[in-house]
């Protein structure tokens, strides 16, 4: 290869090399956009999964027992995943209102908000029934 050529080939090997970087920023903002779609139905699945591996743990009726409530939103920031936000809310079996202060982490921006009803028993030595009212939606 003569000495005159080889400039040629570097304006080539730095136009193949912008070529791939835009195209890999073309590709990247494509996937963020369909990665964050999540219909009803896996919000929903996401927030009664969420209930149930707290109940199931012993840790929900527990929290409800003994009215810690920012315990329990803790415990639920934990449990769902990055992104979720959610809105809590305790009922007795008289429908009585338990958390005077709101249980969440963070104001509703999206249009689609789920609810999940989920109902929960006492594991203590006295009988108690908690309804939860958990409302989800994306960030």
């Amino acid at each position: 290869m003569k000495a005159a050529n080889r400039g040629q080939i570097r304006i080539i090997e730095a136009f193949f090399a912008m070529l791939i970087v835009f195209s890999a920023f073309a590709v990247s903002a494509n996937l963020t956009i369909t990665r964050n779609s999540v219909n009803h139905a896996d919000l929903e699945s996401i927030g009664l999964g969420s209930l149930i591996k707290l109940d199931q743990e012993g840790v929900l009726s527990y929290y409800l027992d003994q009215r810690n409530f920012s315990t329990l939103r803790e415990a639920l920031d934990l449990v769902l995943p990055t992104g979720v936000l959610f809105n809590l809310t305790v009922y007795d079996r008289n429908l009585q209102l338990l958390n005077e202060q709101a249980i969440t982490n963070g104001g509703f921006s999206s249009e689609e908000v789920v609810s999940v009803e989920y109902l929960c028993a006492s594991q203590d030595a006295v009988y108690r029934c908690y309804i939860i009212h958990l409302q989800l939606a994306m960030a």
